[in-house]
């Protein structure tokens, strides 16, 4: 692949970078969250076209104008976000789109056959053909997903955090599996935040910065952790944060949450926020660190500790309790789980709020319209109007009828997951001037962002998740990025 660019609205996702696979290596892919890893791999994968760049196939420019034409080159990628059918079987999820058949007739028995080889050969007979997927743990999904891969006659594996939700047994027998691979000449593009895996599996190693190629072809097994880290966290942009005084922590914290447990996700974590403090979760994808908000949210129901806001203990898994306490959450998915993408602008303002305007079992619309305005106004949401549907906004526009949303509840505690994911410069430093300025008023504020740099400008106080459980806390001016980086990943030095 040779200067990839890919540009989505606002954002410079892949700004010509280059890779190059070997027959039979192990090619390992790294970089922070946001790097461009998951772009690029969609790229190869025909998910994505290109703006710009060449992908040459043994030797031959190629074209993939979609997923089916990757697949025919023998190009095979395993997602992280697992892309199966929960409505179908094992063996119909690994066969799927090309199944076994006769004269236009599905040979179902020889599909389940096969699908039990692949499976016996991942190290995991115990898994039924037969079985529904959706009845799968997320480690079964998996390896489903990696048999798929498997299925076809296959030249370049990508496998995108495979390990993220496997034990040790079954990275081992990952890892073997790949040695089998590579011993036939198939190529593996591999990408994990495990520094140790890709000691021990990779053979060299591409990092990619900010949409770019900052190092191409390093030995995996001898380049030194402080280079590797050095190169990811190399930036040629400034983050300019505002500027405010320090929080006062003295009194009564507004949110204290003590031991709290998710069962296999995360354990035992403590976190107190004070009026006007903000405090920033720090973590890998898969850390356990968005499911920490949504489980103080009561989206998620605790398996252990409690979660209390202004000295009143919250019902676990109740979003209403955590509503009617003050508590408001920006999901990470802003799309799928915080907006009502076919309602006005209004109604996505003023949903958590609507016993404000409800008389006598009656809603007094303008009055909703009007509020929601106001803080549309403040927030300087474009296109002006509450009327337009939500849908129409840019990401940016979207994020900030969210938060406008937690404003009119006049919330005492906000939680941020990933609150300038996919915005542009000018929104994301509007988001950050309203995240000081909420704390200034006197909101406890707790954020989730992927981006190192965003946690340590606007947070107070960081705790770092490492794998489910916190690995340090601390005030953020004593951390730097180099350091949370260390702690997040296993270091292989």
């Amino acid at each position: 692949m040779r200067g990839i660019v890919k540009t989505f609205p606002g954002v410079r996702a892949l700004d010509g970078v280059d890779l190059d696979v070997r027959p039979g290596e192990v090619h390992c892919l790294l970089g922070q969250n946001g790097a461009g890893k998951s772009t690029l791999i969609k790229v190869l994968a025909g998910a994505h076209q290109p703006d710009e760049g060449t992908v040459h196939w043994q030797g031959t420019p190629v074209r993939l104008p979609h997923p089916l034409a990757a697949v025919k080159q023998g190009i095979a990628t395993i997602y992280q976000e697992l892309d199966l059918v929960d409505g179908l079987s094992v063996a119909e999820n690994i066969f799927l789109g090309h199944e076994p058949a006769t004269a236009g007739f599905a040979r179902r028995g020889d599909a389940r056959r096969a699908a039990a080889k692949l499976l016996a050969r991942l190290g995991h007979p115990e898994i039924e053909p037969g079985t529904p997927v959706s009845s799968l743990s997320a480690a079964g999904q998996q390896i489903v997903s990696m048999a798929r891969a498997l299925s076809h006659d296959v030249r370049l594996i990508v496998m995108d955090e495979p390990s993220a939700v496997l034990d040790q047994s079954e990275v081992a027998r990952l890892f073997t599996v790949i040695r089998e691979l590579t011993a036939q000449d198939v190529a593996v593009v591999y990408i994990s935040h495990r520094l140790a895996e890709i000691r021990e599996i990779g053979d060299r190693v591409t990092v990619l910065k900010d949409g770019r190629t900052v190092a191409a072809g390093l030995p995996a097994k001898t380049t030194p952790t402080s280079e590797l880290i050095q190169l990811m966290t190399g930036r040629d942009i400034e983050y300019a944060f505002p500027t405010r005084p320090a929080p006062a922590t003295s009194g009564e914290p507004v949110l204290e949450v003590a031991g709290l447990g998710l069962r296999g996700v995360f354990r035992d974590v403590s976190l107190t926020v004070h009026p006007g403090e903000v405090v920033g979760l720090a973590g890998l994808v898969g850390s356990g660190r968005s499911e920490v908000l949504e489980t103080i949210f009561g989206a998620r129901r605790a398996s252990a500790g409690t979660v209390t806001v202004a000295g009143r203990r919250l019902r676990p898994g109740s979003v209403r309790a955590a509503v009617a306490a003050g508590v408001g959450l920006c999901p990470e998915e802003r799309k799928s789980q915080g907006l009502l993408l076919d309602e006005s602008v209004y109604r996505n303002i003023s949903v958590a709020a609507l016993g404000r305007f409800a008389r006598g079992g009656f809603l007094n619309g303008a009055g909703e319209r009007r509020a929601a305005a106001e803080h549309a106004e403040s927030l300087d949401i474009r296109p002006a109007g509450v009327e337009r549907v939500v849908r129409t906004l840019s990401g940016g526009n979207q994020q900030k009828v969210v938060l406008a949303r937690w404003l009119l509840r006049r919330c005492r505690v906000l939680l941020l997951d990933e609150p300038t994911r996919g915005v542009d410069v000018g929104a994301r430093s509007e988001i950050y001037a309203l995240i000081q300025r909420l704390a200034a008023e006197g909101v406890a504020v707790v954020l989730v962002s992927s981006e190192v740099p965003e946690v340590l400008g606007l947070a107070d106080r960081v705790l770092v998740l490492r794998e489910g459980h916190v690995a340090h806390t601390g005030p953020a001016h004593e951390i730097d990025e180099h350091r949370v980086l260390d702690l997040v990943m296993e270091d292989a030095r």
